[in-house]
């Protein structure tokens, strides 16, 4: 059934809270990140507690052996963890997760020695190991793909936001033993003790939280035939480094905890060399935090119109060279603000990199992505924060005079910060060049339209009279159906419309199309394809679309730029930018005003298929699970153009939708309101 005009307002949707499952499991996180940041303050305290006596080498090194500890398990079953996330009962592997950390913690206080502080806290770091890989892959299926980026932003808000609350619950704890101990002096008690009972008790809340929530889907534990479990290890490992995309993630990530680490491994020096203390010390981890959530909230919001992509990139550039700066300016005061911007640009490259790999990674194997990025990031870190201390007492104080009474002091931790900063410029550099999906767009100018709130729009891309939507979607997904139901609806409403498809929508395409999808051309190179297939839609733009803009017609396409870059550039893995490049010099640069995206798995768009197959449909199945890998990739980097529809849903479903997004878009007055008001009817035309 369709209706007339625009549709009333669109009712704002809920928050993501609303959603009972994600909110209790929200929940859950938030109990267990207090406990974790509680565990890190009262281990420490409680390993320079019993080694007091044996001198302050000895207290270091005790302290250090934690941290080592703490982060040494993601190097022997980081990736084994994240196979497990997806391979069995995610509710499960959480509940008896916590019920383990639970056990583990408080048999710390109850034993009372160094060596089962470090026995404890490796084992509680394996557990931890399967419950955050089992969480980071179960967000995505309680929460809208829409609303993921609101639902990471709230899981890194608690993630870092309960730091310095567990730092203030730990000052109250000893605020209340030391008065205890007055009153009662035969109690004994440390901070420590408290606070690891109350670290159990939010494991063992968290367990009772999950072991309710009955939604978290199972993994692939209902797979028809599934890989053994070194055969899943392999395969996400392979999978990080043949994805373009996610490689660019992971080499921007690693690169930010490398920098991350050099800071941490020199902090404590670098302060005290600046003339603070312990005070300043915490007011600067305060500002990392305090960046942190800055950067996670307000970052993406103010640059909404840039490409979450490029501003990844952009926001580890940045962080390289604030931290520069910090290293090069020796004022507390400023390296304080300094240290602010390097926490909010940290913000703004974790959300955007956990949202786009929750958005691009199958289920199937979102639990050993994050699981290898996991690992990898501690084992970077573990690395950095070793070597960063040492290399900065080889390099010693220098001191460099100028005369006049000027002088410059560059000492060892100066060098590792500017290492740290160097090292984070490069690799935001390599993430960009991995991931630009605007690269036709110079980065300057699109910086610049995104800071004033617009979205940069090349002169050659002129936005013409009409209105131009663009239907795409793998081999079997019902965008030509939907396409031409569109046409009908669009024609029934009054528009006059052009309905039309790529290749073989004029007389030259007509013969590119024979020799495109002719299954006896199958060693028709793909720089060739990608070549006939522009050729094609140069012809379709300057013949078909254009024209039809130009005298004011709403266009219908099935299949238009986007799929070169998703069948060419991810199908055939030729460079997105010659892809992109070579299309956009085809078209002049028109984009469409909405591209509609129908989303089903390959392996159901292909069994819709009749026979026989043509050429790029019987390519095999790992070729089309890259394709609809890229076109979500592309709606995730644009979604103000894109509108993702679930081609599982029944055709009249799908309709609904689409017609409601155009409804948002079409010209007021529309035809029919016009015809109201004059008593006139436009013409229509094919």
């Amino acid at each position: 059934m369709t209706t007339s005009g625009r549709s009333s307002a669109r009712r704002k949707p809920p928050h993501v809270l609303a959603n009972a499952p994600f909110r209790r499991l929200w929940t859950a996180m938030a109990v267990c990140s207090l406990g974790d940041w509680l565990n890190i303050i009262a281990i420490t305290a409680f390993a320079a507690l019993l080694t007091q006596d044996s001198g302050y080498k000895a207290q270091s090194l005790a302290i250090g052996g934690v941290f080592v500890v703490k982060m040494l398990p993601a190097i022997l079953l980081g990736p084994l963890a994240g196979a497990f996330a997806d391979r069995f009962d995610r509710r499960l592997t959480m509940f008896f997760s916590d019920l383990l950390r639970f056990a583990f913690v408080l048999s710390i206080p109850l034993v009372g020695s160094y060596q089962w502080i470090i026995i404890a806290t490796f084992l509680v770091e394996c557990v931890n190991l399967f419950w955050v890989p089992a969480k980071d892959a179960t967000v995505p299926n309680l929460v809208p793909k829409e609303r993921l980026e609101e639902a990471n932003q709230l899981n890194l808000l608690v993630t870092y936001g309960t730091a310095p609350v567990a730092a203030a619950l730990f000052a109250v704890l000893s605020v209340i033993i030391e008065v205890l101990d007055r009153a009662v002096p035969t109690l004994g008690w440390e901070p420590a003790h408290l606070a690891l009972i109350i670290n159990a008790a939010a494991y063992l809340v968290s367990a009772a939280l999950i072991f309710t929530l009955t939604s978290i889907p199972k993994g692939n534990a209902a797979a028809v035939s599934t890989p053994s479990m070194l055969r899943q290890i392999v395969d996400g490992w392979r999978f990080v480094g043949a994805h373009r995309m996610v490689r660019g993630l992971v080499i921007g990530m690693l690169g930010a905890f490398a920098a991350g680490g050099a800071v941490i491994g020199v902090a404590k020096v670098y302060v005290v060399a600046l003339g603070g203390g312990d005070a300043a010390y915490g007011m600067v981890f305060a500002a990392v935090f305090a960046g942190m959530a800055l950067g996670i909230f307000f970052g993406p919001r103010l640059l909404s119109e840039l490409s979450r992509r490029r501003l990844f990139g952009l926001a580890i550039i940045t962080a390289g060279v604030v931290l520069a700066a910090t290293a090069l300016i020796h004022n507390l005061v400023i390296v304080v603000m300094l240290v602010v911007v390097l926490g909010a640009c940290a913000g703004i490259a974790w959300i955007i990199g956990y949202t786009l790999i929750g958005l691009e990674v199958e289920d199937g194997m979102r639990g050993r992505t994050f699981s290898f990025l996991q690992s990898l990031a501690r084992v970077t870190l573990l690395l950095v924060v070793a070597l960063a201390p040492a290399l900065a007492g080889l390099f010693g104080e220098h001191r460099f005079e100028f005369g006049a009474g000027l002088a410059y002091r560059f000492d060892g931790p100066n060098l590792v910060m500017l290492i740290g900063a160097l090292v984070a410029v490069v690799v935001g550099m390599l993430a960009l060049r991995q991931m630009d999906d605007r690269r036709e767009v110079p980065i300057g100018a699109d910086l610049v339209a995104a800071l004033r709130g617009e979205r940069f729009v090349a002169e050659v891309a002129e936005r013409s009279h009409g209105m131009f939507i663009a239907f795409e979607g793998g081999e079997g997904s019902g965008k030509t159906t939907q396409s031409r139901l569109v046409a009908i609806w669009l024609r029934d409403q009054g528009f006059d419309v052009v309905q039309t498809r790529e290749p073989g929508s004029t007389k030259v395409g007509m013969r590119l199309r024979a020799i495109l999808l002719d299954s006896a051309h199958q060693g028709l190179s793909s720089r060739a394809e990608t070549l006939l297939y522009a050729a094609d839609r140069a012809e379709h733009v300057e013949k078909v679309i254009r024209p039809a803009l130009d005298r004011g017609a709403m266009v219908t396409c099935d299949r238009y730029v986007d799929s070169s870059l998703a069948y060419q550039g991810a199908g055939r893995e030729l460079l997105p930018q010659d892809v992109a490049k070579v299309n956009s010099w085809a078209t002049g640069g028109l984009v469409p005003d909405l591209t509609v995206l129908i989303d089903v798995p390959p392996a159901v768009g292909l069994a819709r298929l009749g026979s026989p197959a043509d050429r790029i449909e019987s390519e095999p199945l790992e070729f089309h699970e890259r394709v609809r890998r890229e076109f979500r990739a592309l709606a995730a980097a644009d979604p103000d153009r894109y509108l993702i529809v679930d081609g599982l849903l029944t055709q009249e479903e799908i309709s609904g939708l689409i017609q409601d997004r155009i409804r948002e878009i079409l010209p007021d007055p529309v035809p029919q309101e016009t015809e109201a008001i004059t008593g006139t009817m436009p013409a229509i035309r094919d």
